[in-house]
């Protein structure tokens, strides 16, 4: 485990933002935090009412934010990023829901999610790394474009393209992207 992977669970412990390559995309993380959560939100001038997704490498941390544990059973690591929706436990941030009464989460085998998972003993919450309503950051340059100095910790984008998530509702097996 490198140094700015431990420098970025650190900071993630301590209530910050973090910009790193998660699965699909640069994304902005930090921990499910109500402190975390307002500030990651209002970094990307987003509205409050779309929620946001829950990115792990191991389904008990994200146990506590769902209401029927049985069903994350289901979600299994696959070669195309998936993301579930799940109904969520009265235990959840209601900033990580938005308007929803679901969570969604993503399991994922990603080398630096599961090591800062580890290290935090926590899902990440995860969003792209943009303004709303702008382009994805894809280098260093553009973050610092978007947030100046705002972000605590920038791990440099992939050089990859840029992926969707499938989604599916958890519930229903309904695929909705």
């Amino acid at each position: 485990m490198n140094l700015n992977t431990r420098i970025a669970a650190n900071i993630l412990s301590n209530g910050g933002v973090v910009s790193l390559p998660t699965d699909t995309i640069q994304g902005l993380s930090c921990l499910p935090l109500e402190h975390s959560l307002i500030r990651l939100i209002e970094l990307k001038r987003r509205s409050a009412n779309k929620g946001l997704i829950l990115l792990t490498s191991d389904i008990k941390y994200v146990e506590t934010y769902v209401e029927d544990i049985e069903l994350l059973q289901k979600i299994k690591p696959t070669n195309t990023p998936t993301t579930y929706i799940i109904k969520a436990s009265k235990n959840t941030p209601r900033l990580l829901l938005g308007d929803h009464d679901t969570v969604a989460i993503r399991l994922t085998d990603n080398p630096l999610i599961k090591d800062l998972c580890a290290m935090t003993c926590s899902a990440l919450v995860s969003t792209s790394a943009n303004i709303s309503g702008q382009k994805s950051a894809k280098s260093v340059l553009r973050l610092r474009l978007y947030f100046k100095d705002q972000l605590d910790c920038i791990i440099s984008p992939n050089t990859s393209d840029n992926i969707q998530s499938t989604i599916i509702n958890l519930h229903t097996g309904e695929k909705l992207r």
